[in-house]
């Protein structure tokens, strides 16, 4: 049995043979008519359990849809159906659903609800996201970027803003994938220290700039992500904003980072915040096919944790 909790607790071959089975599925995939697409029925029988403790559009949407290509059928549940570590444990809510389902994918908050289900169940679990991490968006990402640029390998990413959970999941996959990565945001954002150290004990070069047209020099991917999250009150958002505003990607960064550098944000974006409309819609953006290849990653995700 093989969870998918982190990119960073994946053996490297592991990553890259799940990368290899996401472009294998969608390229098999590609020019047929929608009506005739039909996956090869290898979660027949399967029944999968998708938690959401968080709202989402992406990871709900792409999770299902994924399911039910591969022919199984899918449990959703919201954090309001469940008594997910409130009026029952968590250790015995994951004893109890691997008597039902074969497959658990969990969004939540806390690292530690994510642990504890896995620790306990003894059905895969997947990581949809918590407020540490989200490999699942990260393994899109690469193979966005590998579809558009070859190997990701030796290549420079450019993280620019907050230091947050997909931040975290991109350093986790600088070690695994062996690209270089540079953090441009404020000193109070930045990313745990212990991602950056196990990024560079795998050796790769990880650098902190506080000068973000510094940092694109030679980039050949700039990411960013929202500045706010959901919950966050006006106060918070005041404030984050002020901290984030130098590091707008906008059209003088884009051309500070160079032609052939692309363009990436996990979505939901605020347009006009932390990146601006021309960059989201011009040549350099591959947002929405990042967004699409949440279905095929994720697809590829499955099977390596069912072994199929």
């Amino acid at each position: 049995m093989s969870h998918f909790l982190d990119i960073n607790r994946t053996a490297p071959e592991d990553l890259r043979a799940m990368i290899d089975s996401a472009s294998a599925m969608k390229t098999a995939r590609a020019g047929r008519p929608r009506a005739a697409l039909d996956d090869a029925p290898v979660l027949d029988g399967h029944m999968v359990a998708l938690i959401f403790e968080k709202p989402s559009t992406r990871t709900r949407v792409s999770f299902d849809v994924g399911v039910r290509q591969m022919g199984g059928q899918s449990l959703v549940l919201t954090g309001s159906e469940m008594q997910l570590g409130h009026g029952e444990s968590i250790a015995d809510t994951a004893r109890v659903l691997s008597r039902y389902v074969d497959l658990i994918m969990i969004r939540t908050f806390a690292e530690d609800t994510l642990l504890e289900l896995a620790e306990h169940a003894t059905v895969p679990v997947i990581n949809g996201l918590t407020d540490r991490s989200h490999p699942c968006q990260i393994m899109a990402d690469i193979l966005t970027y590998e579809e558009h640029r070859g190997s990701i390998a030796g290549r420079k990413v450019v993280w620019c803003g907050d230091g947050n959970n997909v931040c975290a999941s991109f350093l986790h996959a600088a070690g695994r994938f062996g690209f270089d990565m540079t953090f441009a945001g404020p000193e109070a954002l930045d990313p745990e220290a212990e991602f950056i150290g196990e990024a560079r004990a795998a050796g790769r070069k990880i650098e902190i700039s506080r000068d973000p047209f510094e940092a694109v020099q030679g980039a050949d991917l700039v990411v960013s992500d929202t500045w706010l999250s959901m919950h966050d009150g006006p106060e918070t958002r005041e404030r984050r904003h002020n901290l984030l505003k130098p590091y707008q990607v906008n059209e003088a960064l884009m051309e500070a980072a160079g032609p052939d550098a692309l363009f990436m944000h996990c979505l939901p974006a605020h347009r006009g915040e932390e990146v601006t409309d021309a960059v989201m819609d011009g040549p350099q953006s591959v947002v929405f096919d990042e967004a699409e290849n949440r279905l095929h990653a994720q697809k590829a995700v499955m099977r390596w944790c069912l072994g199929l």
